[in-house]
């Protein structure tokens, strides 16, 4: 029935947006493969891509949308209050993000769209600072996107390779098919509500640990496997003893999760700069392949290979997110697909009203009940 499967099969849209084929392992955004936005794309670039065709005052140029998200930066940094840092830094991040983006107007115009867009990785940026007791930095409307992200979370310009590498996060996160937040956010829009509304039922969905909140555990297991060595012996009783082995295995993919790929390439690079811890990346490499061979050797009829929540845990750890923010960095990225989305949505002008099946007791059944007590 449906409603046990969680819609599985069902098709609830037509999109322009991307196509995720989990057979091949294959994600497609806008005619172009991930392949080639991971490694050569900026994620101004993918904004531009996704937003094309919703609004009407889209920049021509890159240069050109990259000043208005600049801008968009500094209009969200504005709406930042003096006692947000003792109120704010009490929440898990998540939620302190999800209660800044709230302060946005909603709207439908291009500029609400970017200031969506920019606020997650100025909300981030700020919470992960008060955190440690520390200012939260004004954005610089004048850098990429990523790089100031970087750089307001740290207080300093980070390296070339690490304005890359975050880059490389954020557009292989940017969609991916009609996921739960996504669907959360087409849901609102089709009510008319506005992009704000859309956005923050989306991170509302992102934040649940069976979508958004993987990447972190990912990290925890490192830690107790503790040495290459070690990886062999402690995944096999994590499996023996029930554990979900976390970085593996995804709804979707039948095969390896092409964002796996992506993000490994983008440590690699890191690791050539130094930017890598040797020893964890090792430790990673070899935990990949001591869990994908226990699976195959345990579980041979499920198809468990490697997921988008590995190499993003090692990844976001090198640039120097906290593991208990890395559900604000996937918004930071998701967020350009749920504005598109939204806007695709609105486009169609059809309100989202799917039908149920009542599977509760009759009438006359719920009369006899009531009598019998």
């Amino acid at each position: 029935m449906i409603e046990e499967n969680g819609l599985e099969g069902v098709v609830a849209a037509h999109t322009v947006l991307s196509e995720v084929d989990g057979a091949e392992g294959r994600l497609v955004i806008r005619g172009h493969t991930l392949d080639e936005i991971a490694q050569h794309w900026r994620f101004e670039d993918v904004v531009a891509l996704l937003f094309k065709g919703f609004f009407d005052t889209l920049p021509g140029n890159a240069a050109a949308l990259r000043t208005a998200l600049g801008r968009a930066r500094r209009e969200a940094f504005e709406r930042l209050q003096p006692n947000d840092d003792s109120v704010l830094r009490r929440l898990p991040p998540i939620e302190a993000v999800r209660a800044l983006l709230a302060r946005l107007p909603d709207g439908d115009d291009l500029q609400t769209a970017l200031r969506l867009v920019a606020a997650p990785a100025v909300y981030t940026a700020a919470v992960m600072r008060w955190r440690l007791g520390v200012q939260a930095l004004a954005p610089d409307e004048t850098l990429p996107h990523a790089v100031d992200m970087l750089r307001m979370l740290h207080g300093r310009t980070p390296t070339a390779a690490q304005g890359a590498a975050l880059d490389t996060y954020l557009v292989t996160v940017c969609d991916h098919g009609l996921n739960a937040s996504t669907f959360a956010a087409r849901v609102v829009a089709s009510t008319g509500a506005g992009l704000a509304s859309a956005v923050l039922a989306g991170i509302s969905a992102l934040k649940g640990p069976l979508h958004g909140g993987a990447p972190g555990p990912v990290l925890d297991a490192l830690d107790a496997i503790g040495t290459a060595a070690n990886a062999r012996h402690w995944l096999e009783g994590a499996v023996a003893s029930g554990q979900r082995l976390m970085g593996f295995g995804h709804r979707i993919y039948r095969v390896r999760d092409p964002r796996a790929d992506a993000l490994k390439g983008a440590l690699q690079r890191l690791s050539a700069e130094g930017s890598v811890n040797a020893a964890r990346f090792e430790l990673a490499e070899a935990a990949e392949q001591a869990a994908l061979a226990i699976l195959r050797e345990k579980k041979p009829d499920r198809a468990l290979e490697t997921n988008v929540e590995f190499y993003t845990a090692l990844l976001l750890e090198a640039l120097g997110f906290g593991r208990e923010s890395f559900t604000c960095v996937f918004a930071a990225g998701r967020v350009s697909g749920w504005v598109a989305h939204a806007r695709e949505q609105v486009h169609k002008g059809r309100l989202i009203r799917p039908q149920s099946v009542y599977v509760g007791p009759a009438p006359e059944e719920a009369g006899e009940t009531a009598l019998a007590h």
